[in-house]
């Protein structure tokens, strides 16, 4: 039986010395029809040429070369020149298990689903792993559930790495993406997508490993972008998504205005007090819809439009106790 192709994009920028750990783990895949295509956006190291020693060597690996434009169009430019029917995506300096396409090609099949989707685990700089989440849990996603969970974040995470993705649904995806986004992209990304899905399938297991190294986005000083897109990114869905699932929309932005606050309290800078004002104004704004947050989170947001000073006191408690049990 022939088996669909698959194709992986991998966004490449100045990760040289750790692009062969993901394309060696890309070229280990148990599933035999696979397509590897490297976008080059850009790099000012090595990167080019290592990809096009891959390239050379092998012949299921494609390099595109392109001026920098940051992650989404090295990726939408990556989907345009894919010839799989379903795609994948990949950062250049993680790896997987040898079984990850397998598996979620096989779920795929097996479903009918337009997305199969898995858990991943973190490494962190000093060898550290954790797995998010490793249940063993299967659950299948009708078209409201699929954005439903998106959204709510708790079991299934919102990166692209994680997924597959069968082709047609990137269908006006080009148009719908807002490029002065360069945080949380993905999470947008993938909403698109999963709006479009008929049925998804989500399997618990972590093949797929995040290199988490100094340098990277989670080590990043706040900015603009940092605190800004994710906030832009839930407004946007807010505005274009079902009206069965907006509610779910609101709830995911007023936690996501809830978190920016949070951060910006971790980081107590003089530099950031217009971004604390601008995050409180927008969540006062959003007053009338409280009562669609759980009553912890209710509670702080009512302390941070009433009273930030108490914000910053109850802060640190609340991280201490109340994030441990969103944990288990």
């Amino acid at each position: 039986m022939d088996l669909p192709q698959i194709s992986v994009v991998v966004p490449a920028y100045n990760i040289a010395q750790w692009l062969p750990r993901s394309l060696d783990s890309l070229l280990a895949q148990t599933y035999p029809n696979l397509e590897i295509v490297v976008v080059d956006d850009g790099s000012g190291d090595d990167t080019r040429a290592v990809a096009q020693d891959y390239a050379a060597r092998f012949d299921n690996v494609r390099l595109i070369c392109k001026e920098n434009g940051g992650t989404t169009s090295a990726r939408l430019r990556g989907v345009a020149e894919a010839t799989g029917t379903w795609i994948g995506f990949m950062d250049g300096d993680d790896e997987i298990d040898p079984d990850m396409y397998r598996r979620l090609m096989d779920n795929a099949r097996n479903c009918e689903a337009d997305i199969s989707h898995c858990g991943h685990r973190v490494r962190f700089p000093d060898g550290r792993i954790s797995y998010v989440h490793n249940s063993g849990v299967v659950r299948r996603q009708d078209h409201l559930t699929g954005q439903r969970d998106l959204l709510d974040g708790g079991l299934i995470e919102s990166s692209l790495c994680t997924k597959l993705f069968r082709r047609e649904l990137f269908d006006g995806l080009e148009e719908y993406m807002d490029r002065d986004i360069s945080i949380n992209e993905d999470y947008l990304m993938n909403f698109y997508l999963f709006s479009r899905a008929r049925q998804s399938i989500f399997e618990d297991f972590c093949p797929y490993c995040y290199h988490l190294r100094q340098g990277s986005a989670s080590y990043r000083v706040l900015h603009e972008h940092s605190i800004f897109d994710p906030i832009r990114v839930r407004r946007k869905i807010l505005e274009t998504c079902e009206p069965e699932i907006r509610e779910d929309a609101r709830r995911a932005l007023l936690r996501n205005l809830l978190f920016a606050y949070a951060q910006l309290s971790e980081n107590p800078r003089r530099e950031y007090d217009s971004f604390r004002t601008r995050v409180r104004e927008q969540l006062q704004g959003e007053r009338e819809w409280f009562s669609l947050l759980s009553p912890r989170n209710r509670v702080l947001a009512w302390m941070i439009c009433r009273a930030p000073w108490s914000f910053r006191l109850a802060y640190r408690t609340y991280v201490a106790v109340f994030r441990r049990e969103e944990q288990h």
